[in-house]
């Protein structure tokens, strides 16, 4: 049904910490004063990417995923739900802090099939920006006390970051991305988050946020550990890649285009985000120019492909 990438439009998502950067960056036409988040490759009920180009153009990469699960050797994967969302934010101010469940307690509890496990490459960080990554709890009991008397100095572990950082946040872990930080974010396609402190905000409303202390501590690992990620490097003709992380939920992998490669296209479908530059990718003897800000789905079928030109990707697969 495609012999060409899946060109998606993002959906953009205010949010009390957003800014302006997705314009700046990446020249989206936003559409609010504090738009925090693209989501760029979703078909998450609370906002379906929107297709841009061939047979399904106008419909919703969720639409495609119901009706047309070839594209995704969706039977064979023997899954009911689009299992990835991959989003840009901009934190023009700190998120709040929070925590996301595992699939079994989003299912028992929340009644959808995905928790959140997620990972973060750092597309821009200003001097000194820093975020929060885990907690100084030593068991349930001291995480619950630390958490209801608001020790958040003491219990919040930060970690400074830079541009091409990359940051894997398993369900269970504490979090919290900071002021002056552009992230591009992987994650199981889920929507949930358990807000712990919210830096006393309030919305234009004037109203706190809700906080949700009980579930958060409930489903928050602890003691902290931090996880590991085994990266490595391979280099394919003009193409450098960089393997981030390799998890259960999703592979994801930094490529540095220098020139031209033709690469063998062997998951149900994979994802890719044009991160920096200019190329074109060629399939089936069609050829389509792709720039910074670009982001679109390889449908299964499609089993070769060339790329050509300078640029850098994030790419996902499950």
């Amino acid at each position: 049904m495609y012999k060409e990438p899946m060109f998606l439009q993002p959906v953009f998502q205010e949010r009390i910490w957003g800014g302006q950067k997705l314009r700046s960056e990446f020249n989206y036409e936003i559409p609010y004063e504090k738009t925090g988040e693209a989501w760029v490759i979703s078909a998450h009920p609370n906002g379906p990417s929107v297709i841009m180009n061939g047979p399904l153009s106008g419909k919703t990469l969720a639409d495609a995923w119901y009706k047309h699960g070839e594209l995704f050797n969706k039977d064979a994967a023997n899954i009911e739900e689009y299992p990835l969302l991959v989003k840009i934010l901009d934190a023009n101010a700190d998120l709040s802090v929070q925590v996301h469940p595992d699939d079994e307690f989003a299912r028992e509890v929340e009644g959808v099939p995905y928790g959140k496990t997620e990972c973060w490459y750092v597309l821009h960080a200003e001097e000194g920006a820093e975020l929060v990554l885990g907690h100084h709890a030593k068991n349930q009991e001291e995480l619950k006390e630390m958490v209801r008397s608001g020790e958040w100095e003491k219990l919040l572990r930060r970690k400074k970051v830079q541009a091409g950082d990359f940051v894997y946040v398993p369900s269970g872990t504490i979090h919290a991305i900071g002021k002056g930080i552009v992230i591009l974010e992987t994650q199981q396609s889920s929507d949930i988050t358990y807000r712990v402190y919210d830096y006393d905000r309030t919305d234009r409303s004037g109203q706190k946020r809700e906080l949700h202390l009980d579930r958060a501590v409930e489903v928050t690992n602890v003691p902290h550990q931090d996880a590991k990620v085994g990266q490595s490097e391979i280099t394919e003709e003009d193409l450098d890649i960089k393997k981030l992380v390799e998890a259960n939920y999703f592979s994801v992998n930094h490529w540095q285009l220098h020139g031209e490669v033709t690469l063998k296209q062997e998951y149900d479908f994979l994802q890719v985000s044009v991160i920096d530059g200019n190329a074109t990718i060629t399939v089936a003897e069609n050829e389509f120019p792709i720039k910074k800000g670009d982001h679109f789905v390889l449908p299964y079928g499609i089993t070769e492909y060339h790329i050509a030109g300078e640029a850098a990707f994030i790419v996902s697969h499950r």
